[in-house]
């Protein structure tokens, strides 16, 4: 007679899109239970930890002298280990309450252009927050997935993942990745470019909370409406060193991310290049798949569709096609072992 453990002291699987921008936890069963700023805010001398996500961003730039507040996550990869550990462990212990007597299975998404020293510090950081296995996949292939393309098939799928820290630009056939280039060009790239333009133009001083609200405001596909828009911002003038307040309309906008744009639509024509003849010539009617927040940005997938003549799609939830990705890998053990890495 077999023993079995009492269900409610077994540990579901986690998969964990660990974002420069945002971590999402999806936890087997449940679905998506968690969506976070991957943010920390720490006690300055003793390092302990004060809060995390949401509760950390509303202190951005609003800390005494003894609160530090810590993003540990740059361009897609940990920056600093010790709090990214810190972060996971707390995030994890939300959806996985302690008196578990089986560690959960935890799959993190990652960037293609990962190093073995990065891979490392992922992997001990999921060890250490709980997990008894930890397995690595790359986020163009669980976008891929949670977009709900079919990559086991023979035909080729080009992924464009824009995230907080990096684009990617991925060719998936037969559950492997043919061709990827990934670029330190996204949204953190967006937002300082958005910063530089009012600096410029405007002498004013903006924070980073209130650049990603003009972001979202005027350049995501949610705020649609007739003629053009306009978003009131508030910051420090840089000359009269006294709180302002200008407008700015959505083709300020346009202009200010001209150069992030290009870079992207760049990266997508020299994979598109270096692609082989009979998966690009899949790609005519398969088309381009954008996932990532940066897939929400206005007008980016007309721009792609014109420049590279196919057609160009983007993911029904762009912001968790990682997670989603990873959820579903969740539940093909043979198939996650294999697009591991």
């Amino acid at each position: 007679m077999k023993f079995r453990l009492p269900s409610g002291l077994l540990a579901n699987d986690i998969g964990i899109d660990l974002g420069t921008a945002n971590t999402i936890l999806y936890v087997r069963g449940h679905g998506i239970v968690l969506s976070e700023p991957s943010i920390v805010a720490l006690e300055r001398e003793k390092r302990t930890l004060i809060a995390v996500g949401r509760a950390a961003q509303a202190m951005l730039g609003r800390t005494p002298g003894n609160i530090e507040v810590v993003r540990p996550l740059r361009d897609g990869v940990i920056a600093d280990f010790d709090v990214a550990q810190t972060m996971l462990h707390a995030l994890i212990e939300r959806v996985q309450p302690r008196g578990k007597l089986l560690r959960p299975r935890i799959v993190v998404g990652v960037s293609s252009g990962i190093t073995q020293v990065e891979k490392r510090a992922v992997r001990e950081a999921a060890m250490q927050a709980g997990a008894r296995a930890v397995y690595l996949v790359e986020e163009p292939m669980a976008a891929a997935i949670g977009a709900g393309l079919p990559i086991q098939e023979p035909g080729g799928h080009l992924v464009v993942d824009i995230g907080g820290g990096t684009t990617e630009v991925a060719v998936i056939s037969l559950s492997g990745i043919v061709y990827c280039q990934s670029v330190r060009i996204a949204g953190d790239d967006m937002n300082e470019a958005i910063a530089q333009y009012i600096r410029k133009h405007y002498n004013l001083l903006v924070g980073e909370r209130r650049i990603e609200e003009i972001k979202v405001t005027l350049g995501g596909h949610a705020a649609t409406g007739e003629g053009p828009r306009t978003v009131e911002v508030k910051g420090s003038d840089l000359v009269a060193r006294v709180p302002k307040i200008i407008r700015i309309n959505e083709d300020e906008l346009r202009e200010a991310l001209y150069d992030c744009v290009n870079t992207i639509v760049e990266t997508v024509r020299v994979v598109l290049e270096r692609t082989p003849p009979e998966i690009a010539a899949d790609m005519v009617d398969n088309g381009i798949v954008l996932t990532g927040g940066g897939a929400l940005l206005v007008g980016l997938d007309e721009t792609i569709r014109k420049e590279t003549y196919l057609p160009v799609t983007v993911a029904e939830n762009p912001l968790s096609c990682v997670a989603l990705g990873l959820g579903k890998l969740l539940d093909d053990i043979p198939l996650l072992e294999r697009v591991s890495i």
